[in-house]
C-alpha cells in the first residue's frame, strides 16, 4: 500500500454562473497537481457553478450544464491525478450540493451534503434535498471521506466517515467572512480530529461575491488537533500537501503556517475585495462618489482607490451654500492624497430651480426636512447622471450606523450600486480611517502614509443640510448609539438588555423604533459586503410594515 499521497489544494475565486470560466480554473489547477505527482487535486464546494450561487442553482437549463460541464472536465482530467469539485448533482426529482471525484474520465464517485445550513447567509434547505449519510470514497489504495462544509460542524458525519473506514478527512467549503471566523471553524475542526483520531484538511474558497467575501485560510490538522499548515487569507493559492503513512495511521507532513492579520487589517481587506469582485464580477471598471469632506465618503476612497487604482475612481464635491469651507477643503485632500480625479459640481443653481418649481405648491409653508432632502436627491440625481454618461458605478457611503436608524436621504444619498461601508458602525469607520493612515500593503493600490487627514476623523460628523448642522442634533453620539445597535440588531437584544447595560430606557426606545421604521429604506438599499453575523440583507430580515415595539 502506499506510504505516502499528495494532494494539491486550490484554493481558487470562482465565478457565479461562469461554468466554463470555473471549469477552466479547475483545470489549471490539476495541470499544476499533475506536474506535481499529486494523487488528488481538490477545489471548494460548489466550484463549478460558483458559491453562493442562491436560488439560480434550482434553474433546471442551469444545473444541467453544470453536470454537463463537470463530465466534460473529467474527460479532459482523465490522465492523471483525480479531481475532487463541488457541484450541483440530480437524481430523480432531488436535487443535492454534491462533491465529485472524477477519476478515469467520469464521475467515479459522488458525495452528498447532508447538513444543509439554513442561517444567516443560506438558505439551503431552500434549495437542496438532503444527502444522505454515506462512507469514504478510494482513491487508488486510500480511502477518503468529504464532510461538505456543514456537515463537518456536525459530528454524525465525521464519525460515519470514520467508522466506515476514512483515512483522512478532506472537508470543501464555501465558507464566508465574519470578523473573528477563522478561530470558530478551527475550534470545529479540532473537535472532529479529536473525535475522530483522523487528519483532517479544512479547503476554503476565497472572492466576493454579492455581500459575501469567501477568505480561504485554508488549514490542516493532524490528531491531536495539531495545525500541520495554513494558507493565507483571501489570496488565490495552489498547495501541494503530502500525508505519510505511519504505524498510527496517515499524517500530514507540516507545510508552511501563514500568520493572520490583525482583525482591522482583515476587515479592510474584505471591503476591498468585496468592491473589486463585484466590480470586476459585474463588468464594471471604474467608479465614483459623492466626497463631501466627511470620514465616511474619505474610507469609502480610500477602499475604491485600493481595489481599482487611483486611475478608475473619480471623486466629486457637490456643495451648497451650507457647505463649509473646512469641508471644501479636506474633500479636497482626500482626493489629492489618493491621486484620484476631483470635481467641484455645486448644486446651488440646481437647488433654487427646483424651490422656484416647487414654490407655487408648497406656498404658505414652513421649510422643514424636505428642503433638507432636496439637496442630497439633487446630488444623487446628478451623481447619477455622471455615472450614466461616464460608466461608472456610483458607491454610496452610509456607514452601519446610519443604515440602522435610517439617516440617510432614499433616493438622495443612498443612491448608488454598491455600499462597501455598509457593514461598518461609525466609531468602527473611524478607527479604520486611522489604521489606514498608519497602515499599507502590497495588495492596495493606492498611495502609503496618511490619505484621510485628521480634521477629518476628529470633527463632529454633519449632514450640511442647514446652518450648523450636527449628526447629535438628531441622533445620540456615536458610540453610545453604536453600543446600543450592537445590542439591538448584532445581539437581537431587548430594551432590557439595553437598560441592563446602562443606556436610557427612553434613549434605546427612541433607537429601537428608528431600526423598525427604516426596514424600508434597507430594503431598497444598495448591497454592501457583509463583516458580521449581524449584516443587513441576508442576515437579518424583517418585515417593512412592523407595529410591534418591545414593550420593556
Amino acid at each position: 500500500m502506499a506510504d505516502r499521497f499528495r494532494v494539491t489544494l486550490a484554493q481558487l475565486n470562482p465565478v457565479v454562473g461562469d461554468l466554463t470560466g470555473n471549469a477552466g480554473q479547475a483545470h489549471d489547477a490539476w495541470k499544476q497537481g499533475r506536474a506535481a505527482g499529486a494523487d488528488l487535486v481538490a477545489l471548494p464546494e460548489m466550484f463549478i457553478t460558483g458559491y453562493n450561487a442562491q436560488d439560480l442553482v434550482m434553474k433546471p437549463a442551469f444545473h444541467a450544464a453544470a453536470i454537463q460541464e463537470v463530465r466534460a472536465l473529467a474527460v479532459a482530467c482523465a490522465e492523471g491525478p483525480a479531481l475532487a469539485i463541488g457541484g450541483p448533482w440530480v437524481e430523480g426529482t432531488e436535487l443535492f450540493n454534491a462533491y465529485f471525484i472524477l477519476k478515469g474520465g467520469r464521475i467515479a464517485s459522488t458525495v452528498t451534503k447532508h447538513h444543509l445550513p439554513n442561517e444567516t447567509v443560506f438558505d439551503e434547505m431552500r434549495i437542496f434535498d438532503v444527502g444522505a449519510l454515506g462512507g469514504p470514497y478510494a482513491v487508488g489504495n486510500v480511502r477518503i471521506g468529504s464532510p461538505i462544509c456543514e456537515d463537518a460542524w456536525h459530528e454524525d458525519v465525521a464519525e460515519t466517515l470514520a467508522e466506515t473506514g476514512a483515512e483522512f478527512l478532506l472537508v470543501p467549503n464555501g465558507s464566508p467572512y465574519y470578523r473573528n471566523k477563522f478561530e470558530t471553524r478551527l475550534n470545529h475542526m479540532v473537535a472532529r480530529v479529536i473525535e475522530t483520531g483522523l487528519p483532517l484538511i479544512y479547503l476554503n474558497m476565497v472572492g466576493g461575491q454579492d455581500d459575501q467575501v469567501f477568505d480561504g485560510g485554508t488549514f490542516a490538522l493532524n490528531p491531536g488537533g495539531e495545525l500541520a499548515l495554513q494558507m493565507p487569507l483571501f489570496e488565490e493559492s495552489v498547495t501541494h500537501v503530502d500525508l505519510e503513512r505511519g504505524d498510527a495511521g496517515w499524517r500530514i507532513v507540516p507545510g508552511v503556517e501563514h500568520a493572520h492579520p490583525d482583525p482591522y487589517e482583515q476587515d479592510y481587506r474584505v471591503m476591498v475585495i468585496a468592491l473589486r469582485d463585484y466590480m470586476a464580477k459585474s463588468g464594471f471598471k471604474k467608479v465614483l462618489l459623492g466626497l463631501s469632506g466627511g470620514v465616511d465618503s474619505a474610507i469609502v476612497a480610500a477602499i475604491a482607490v485600493d481595489a481599482l487604482g487611483a486611475d478608475n475612481v473619480r471623486c466629486v464635491m457637490l456643495p451648497s451654500e451650507f457647505t463649509s469651507d473646512e469641508s471644501l477643503a479636506d474633500a479636497e485632500a482626500v482626493a489629492r492624497a489618493l491621486g484620484c480625479r476631483y470635481d467641484h459640481v455645486p448644486i446651488s443653481e440646481g437647488r433654487a430651480a427646483i424651490t422656484r418649481t416647487l414654490a407655487p405648491l408648497f406656498e404658505g409653508l414652513q421649510p422643514d426636512l424636505t428642503e433638507e432632502n432636496i439637496q442630497s436627491r439633487l446630488r444623487g440625481l446628478l451623481l447619477m447622471a455622471m455615472s450614466n454618461k461616464f460608466g461608472e458605478m456610483l458607491l454610496t457611503t452610509g456607514n452601519k450606523s446610519e443604515v440602522a436608524v435610517g439617516y440617510a436621504t432614499i433616493y438622495g444619498d443612498m443612491a448608488g450600486g454598491y455600499n462597501p461601508i455598509k457593514d461598518l458602525y461609525k466609531t468602527r469607520v473611524f478607527e479604520t480611517c486611522r489604521w489606514r493612515n498608519a497602515h499599507h500593503r502590497p495588495w492596495m493600490k493606492g498611495p502609503a502614509g496618511e490619505v484621510i487627514r485628521p480634521n477629518i476623523i476628529d470633527k463632529p460628523p454633519t449632514a450640511e443640510l442647514r446652518e450648523d448642522q450636527k449628526d447629535s442634533d438628531s441622533l445620540p453620539d456615536y458610540p453610545e448609539l453604536d453600543a446600543l445597535l450592537r445590542i439591538l440588531v448584532d445581539e437581537d437584544g431587548s430594551i432590557e438588555d439595553c437598560v441592563a447595560a446602562g443606556f436610557d430606557r427612553a434613549t434605546a426606545k427612541k433607537v429601537e423604533n428608528l431600526i423598525y421604521i427604516s426596514e424600508y429604506k434597507r430594503f431598497q438599499s444598495a448591497p454592501g459586503v457583509r463583516l458580521t453575523k449581524g449584516a443587513f440583507w441576508l442576515d437579518r430580515r424583517y418585515p417593512i410594515v412592523n407595529r410591534w415595539r418591545d414593550p420593556g
